[in-house]
């Protein structure tokens, strides 16, 4: 079994970032500049956004957050992203999700201009991505790319099943994994809580995708020998025992999966890390295109 290590591989391409960033600041060019909205105080958005705003530090982006409070009204956050749209001098931004109840994400996210959308959330960018246009890929299946790709792991001809059908990370990295390219050619299966026999079909399959948000839910009797596993879910469950009260918990039971897997992400620091090194590559693709038009 080979761990698919996120942490070491999203570090591998921050270094890359960095030294790009480098040779942007030689040449006298402005540096990617990376936004992020957060609205309230979610313990886990709070996180993954300082997560956001520390790596934008190490590899030398500019960086700025905005965060509003809980019961900001949804014309004010709507406000804000028009004024980031217009903003020259930020080349991408992120509107942290979720976003409290009173609030349309949908709307919000479609405000978001699709030149900026570094989430690859928008359905201009979306629609790109299906059609294998150049466009921003949604961080985290992009993430899972990536690490297929730099661990080597064989795709074509492979039967893949997904385990979920978000527009985030089951829909998409379904599309990525059926196109046509050298971390790709799988022939894809998409599941989801109406999928009937879903053991069965895991069982067959040579890489799974679970992005589903139920921990241990991929139990070593759903998967065959050998196959290679992607964990995307990453869940709080409670645990007193633990120094934080809770632990973090993925889709898959680790520890009796991993014994029959030839390739596995952990969790954490697997996807999680790619989510965030992507999402930088995707600032810094931004950056090159403003240059460039």
């Amino acid at each position: 079994m080979i761990l698919l290590d996120g942490k070491k591989i999203s570090n591998q391409i921050k270094d890359e970032i960095a030294g790009e960033v480098a040779r942007m600041k030689d040449r006298g060019e402005k540096v990617p500049h990376l936004a992020a909205v957060l609205v309230g105080n979610d313990g886990a958005s709070l996180t993954y956004v300082g997560s956001k705003v520390r790596a934008c530090q190490r590899i030398g982006f500019e960086s700025t957050l905005k965060h509003l409070p809980e019961d900001t009204p949804e014309e004010e956050l709507l406000r804000l992203v028009q004024e980031l749209n217009a903003d020259p001098d930020i080349d991408g931004y992120i509107v942290q999700l979720p976003l409290p109840k009173h609030i349309d994400e949908e709307k919000v996210l479609m405000a978001v201009h699709p030149d900026k959308d570094v989430d690859g959330f928008h359905p201009a960018n979306f629609g790109k991505m299906a059609l294998e246009m150049e466009t921003f890929i949604s961080a985290t299946p992009f993430g899972i790319m990536e690490l297929l790709k730099r661990y080597g792991v064989e795709t074509e001809g492979k039967h893949a099943v997904v385990i979920g059908r978000s527009n985030i990370v089951g829909r998409p990295i379904s599309i990525l994994l059926s196109q046509k390219g050298k971390t790709a050619n799988a022939t894809v299966t998409l599941t989801h809580s109406r999928t009937r026999d879903l053991a069965g079909l895991t069982r067959q399959a040579d890489i799974v995708v679970s992005a589903l948000g139920v921990p241990k839910f991929l139990k070593a009797d759903m998967v065959k020998e050998g196959a290679v596993i992607i964990d995307v879910g990453i869940t709080r469950v409670s645990d007193p025992d633990a120094e934080k009260g809770y632990v973090i918990c993925g889709d898959v039971d680790f520890g009796e999966v991993s014994k029959k897997a030839s390739y596995i992400t952990p969790v954490p620091g697997g996807v999680g890390p790619m989510t965030i090194a992507m999402l930088l590559k995707n600032t810094l693709l931004a950056r090159e295109r403003h240059r460039k038009s």
